[in-house]
C-alpha cells in the first residue's frame, strides 16, 4: 500500500492546500507526538518514563520534547504554529528554533536529547510550496514503518480519545542560540591544522535556511566571503538563486576572481560548487573528489561510496580506476543513508548535491560538503579545477514531464516501448532511467551516453509518450 502523505523526502505540497494545510499539520503534529511517545528511540531508553504522567507522580518524569525548525518561506509561520499546537495537545513539549538548515535541525535534535525533530521546508521548491520532514531522536529520518503509522493516525480517529488536560498539556519554548551551537559544530569538522586564510568564496544561500549560519562558518575559519541570497523576505527562497541556479554563482566567481563558488539550496542540505574558472562542479564530481581524498587518507570505509541511478557512469569509471566501489541505492538521500548504514559506509550522495558524511552528520549537509572540498583543496594545495579533473562525466539529458496521476509505466505499452527503444539504441554505451518524482507531480526522464544530440532526441521521444498517456 502506498503512502498518502509522505514521499521520498517527507510531506510536500502547495502551502495552504491539501496536504500542506494547517489542519493536516496539526494532525501530523498530534500523530508524531503519539508515535514518538509510544515508540521511544534509543536516546530515551533507561529508567525514566516518557508520556502522560501526572506531575505529582512519585516516579521521575521527563516530558517528550520535539524540536521544530523551518526555512524562510512565508507559510512557515502557519505550519509551525499548527504543528506546535498538535504536539502540545498530545502532552509533548515543543522547542521552536526558527530558520535553520535541515541538517541543523537533525543536529539540534540529537544535541538536546529530544525525542524527534521536525523541519518545515520544501527544500528546493518555490516559496509557495512547503513540506514537513521528520527526524527520530538519533537524527535520522523516520523509517517507512513509522511514517505509515503517522499517516494512519492522521486519517483515523484513534487519537480523539487521547486529550490530556490541565497540567498534562504540553508547552512551547523558543530557543534563539541554536545558530551558534551549529556553527561551532560545523567548524569542528574542519581539520584543526588548517584554515581558510587567503581563500575567497562566493556564497549563495538561496535566501533560505542557511542565510545566517553559512557565511559565518566560512568567515570564522578565515575566508573572505562574498555573500548573495542572504536577504530572505518569505517570497524569494530559491528564486533564480541557490543550488538550482548555479550559473548565478558561476558568473560571480569569475567576476570576483573567487577560489570557489558555493550554492546551497533552500533548506541547506545540498550544495553545488563552481571552480575558480566559473565551471560548475556537480554532486557527482564532489562525491568523486571527496572519495579520492578520503581513500588516500585511509578513512573511506570499505573503499566504497553510495550513489543513486541518477549518478553519472563517468563517476563510476573514475572511482573504479582508483579501486573504489560504487553502490547505487534508490533515488532519495534517505535511501542513500539507509544503504550506508546497512553496509557500514561513511560517504554517499546524489548528483543533485546531497552529500552525506556519515562520520559527521545523519543527513545531507551542504555546508559540510563544501568544508570537505575546501579541506581537500588545502591538503593538496591545488585549485578545485585540478581536483575535479580525474572525474570525466558522460553527457546526460533530462526531461521533466508534469503528470496528472502516477500510474505504473507497465500499464502503458507506448511508454515502455519508447524506453526500451531508447535503451536498445544506446546499447551498452549509455543508460535510460525514468522515474516518478517523490516530491512533485513529475516524471523525470534521464538519458545518458556519448552523443548529446542523440540523447536529446531519445529523451524527447520518451517524454512525449509520457505526456500523451499521463498528462
Amino acid at each position: 500500500m502506498g503512502k498518502k502523505l509522505f514521499g521520498t523526502d517527507g510531506i510536500r505540497g502547495r502551502a495552504n492546500q491539501y496536504p500542506m494545510t494547517g489542519e493536516i499539520a496539526m494532525a501530523v503534529g498530534r500523530s508524531i507526538a503519539h508515535v514518538l511517545i509510544e515508540n521511544p528511540g534509543p536516546i530515551q531508553g533507561g529508567s525514566i518514563p516518557i508520556g502522560l504522567k501526572p506531575l505529582d507522580s512519585t516516579k521521575p518524569v521527563r516530558r517528550a520534547k520535539i524540536v521544530v525548525g523551518k526555512d524562510t518561506r512565508l507559510s512557515g509561520y502557519m505550519i509551525e504554529q499548527a504543528l506546535a499546537s498538535g504536539i502540545c495537545s498530545m502532552g509533548a513539549d515543543v522547542i521552536l528554533i526558527g530558520p535553520l538548515p535541515t541538517p541543523g535541525v537533525a543536529f539540534v535534535t540529537q544535541s538536546m536529547r529530544a525525542d524527534a525533530g521536525v523541519m518545515i521546508s520544501a527544500s528546493h521548491n518555490p516559496y509557495d510550496d512547503n513540506g514537513i520532514k521528520v527526524f527520530s531522536a538519533d537524527g535520522y529520518k523516520l523509517p517507512d514503518s513509522l511514517e505509515f503509522e503517522i499517516e494512519r493516525l492522521v486519517f483515523s480517529k484513534d487519537l480523539e480519545a487521547i486529550r490530556p488536560t490541565a497540567d498534562l498539556v504540553g508547552k512551547a519554548f523558543r530557543i534563539d542560540d541554536v545558530h551558534g551551537r551549529y556553527i561551532v559544530f560545523l567548524k569542528s569538522l574542519f581539520s584543526k591544522d588548517l584554515d581558510l586564510l587567503g581563500i575567497r568564496i562566493v556564497l549563495d544561500c538561496a535566501n533560505g535556511a542557511a542565510y545566517k549560519v553559512a557565511p559565518l562558518v566560512f568567515e570564522e575559519l578565515g575566508a573572505e566571503v562574498i555573500r548573495t541570497g542572504v536577504q530572505p523576505n518569505g517570497l524569494n527562497i530559491n528564486d533564480k538563486c541557490g543550488a538550482l541556479y548555479p550559473e548565478t554563482i558561476s558568473d560571480l566567481a569569475v567576476k570576483y576572481r573567487a577560489d570557489i563558488g558555493i550554492s546551497l539550496d533552500g533548506d541547506g542540505d545540498r550544495c553545488i560548487l563552481t571552480d575558480e574558472n566559473g565551471e560548475i562542479v556537480d554532486g557527482d564530481q564532489i562525491i568523486g573528489l571527496c572519495a579520492f581524498q578520503m581513500a588516500e587518507e585511509g578513512v573511506l570505509k570499505k573503499n566504497t561510496v553510495v550513489t543513486t541511478p541518477m549518478s553519472n557512469i563517468g563517476l563510476e569509471i573514475a572511482l573504479k580506476e582508483r579501486g573504489i566501489t560504487m553502490l547505487r541505492s534508490q533515488v532519495g538521500d534517505r535511501y542513500v543513508v539507509d544503504t550506508m548504514r546497512k553496509e557500514g559506509l561513511n560517504l554517499g550522495g546524489e548528483q543533485s548535491g546531497h552529500l552525506v558524511f556519515l562520520d559527521h552528520a545523519t543527513t545531507g549537509d551542504g555546508i559540510v560538503a563544501a568544508l570537505k572540498v575546501l579541506e581537500a583543496m588545502r591538503r593538496k594545495r591545488k585549485p578545485l579545477s585540478a581536483l575535479k579533473k580525474g572525474i570525466k562525466l558522460f553527457p546526460q539529458v533530462r526531461e521533466d514531464v508534469r503528470v496528472s496521476r502516477k500510474e505504473s509505466f507497465e500499464d502503458f505499452p507506448e511508454i515502455t516501448q519508447a524506453i526500451s527503444a531508447a535503451q536498445a539504441t544506446l546499447r551498452d554505451q549509455g543508460r535510460v532511467f525514468v522515474r516518478y518524482s517523490g516530491t512533485e507531480p513529475l516524471v523525470r526522464v534521464m538519458v545518458e551516453g556519448k552523443d548529446s544530440q542523440q540523447l536529446h532526441h531519445l529523451a524527447k521521444k520518451i517524454a512525449a509518450s509520457i505526456q500523451k498517456n499521463l498528462s
